[in-house]
């Protein structure tokens, strides 16, 4: 069993989808295709199920997924230590983020550590905040960025950014008229789009009203989006609202393509997480300071 090998298990079994974990890790689909079956050839096992176009993990896989989860973190451990010794000559940071920091806040960061450290890899994962919460408790990553609060004893969460969250509408929808907006009126008076059940996005919003004295589970979701993006370009082709980053609709807005509705949801906050049991590497320091300010 090669290291190589382990790293292609995992990632098509996190994503149970060939071509994704290709594009993901950098290979084709075909070395990762093979990769699988000679693995599952050399120890006579089945590792996915082939459904059609589609895979899944058999029970097999999903006894070994935590076995081999573990041994890839202590190899990145391992690596962590070697390149440490050298400084921040050389060196791979692994990181995991949910989207709306992965797309908006966090790269101008990345761009300003691969200036000043151009021999340290940054390894980006984009998820949501349930994902890459379970990448740093698991040591996927070493350190996770995620919108709001987590329960997880295991981490330590610092708040490095904040962020408001908006209503957006199309300009045709009876909320563009600028009126004012109770808890109510969320629940009663239209459509929603929203992202999927996990994202910080989806949880602060829900969270928020719910302060309000409001129902989540009253909202009448039309349908669920797995991507702001997705998100946007649903709401701008109908008749229903979003709660989404600013930071995301800002060129919907300013185009006139989206309108933001009158009702203000409280700032959320943007945490770092790191394992408070694992050694922090020389470079998660350093992008924690900056990250910092």
């Amino acid at each position: 069993m090669t290291f190589e090998q382990l790293l292609i298990f995992v990632a098509v079994a996190e994503r149970e989808h060939l071509t994704n974990a290709a594009e993901a890790i950098h290979l084709t689909p075909s070395a990762v295709s093979s990769a699988i079956k000679n693995l599952e050839a050399y120890y006579g096992v089945e590792l996915f199920h082939r459904v059609g176009r589609r895979i899944e993990l058999t029970e097999t896989g999903r006894s070994f997924l935590g076995e081999a989860k573990a041994t890839l973190a202590r190899v990145r451990s391992a690596e962590l230590m070697l390149s440490e010794l050298g400084g921040l000559q050389r060196g791979r940071l692994s990181l995991y983020a949910s989207q709306t920091i992965a797309s908006y806040w966090l790269p101008p960061l990345l761009m300003q550590f691969h200036r000043d450290y151009p021999g340290i890899e940054l390894d980006l994962t984009i998820g949501n905040t349930r994902t890459v919460t379970e990448a740093v408790i698991e040591g996927a990553a070493e350190l996770g960025f995620i919108e709001g609060e987590v329960d997880a004893p295991a981490l330590k969460m610092t708040v490095v950014a904040q962020d408001a969250l908006v209503i957006v509408v199309p300009p045709s929808h009876p909320w563009a008229d600028g009126r004012s907006l109770t808890a109510n009126d969320l629940v009663a008076s239209s459509s929603w789009v929203m992202r999927e059940e996990g994202s910080g996005t989806r949880s602060e919003f829900e969270n928020a009203i719910e302060k309000l004295g409001a129902s989540p589970r009253d909202l009448d979701v039309a349908i669920v989006m797995p991507s702001n993006e997705a998100v946007l370009s649903a709401v701008c082709a109908g008749q229903s609202a979003a709660a989404i980053s600013s930071a995301a609709a800002m060129a919907y807005l300013g185009q006139g393509l989206l309108i933001q509705a009158t009702f203000g949801l409280p700032a959320r906050s943007f945490r770092l997480l790191r394992h408070k049991e694992r050694h922090a590497s020389k470079a998660a320091q350093t992008l924690e300071a900056m990250c910092k300010g």
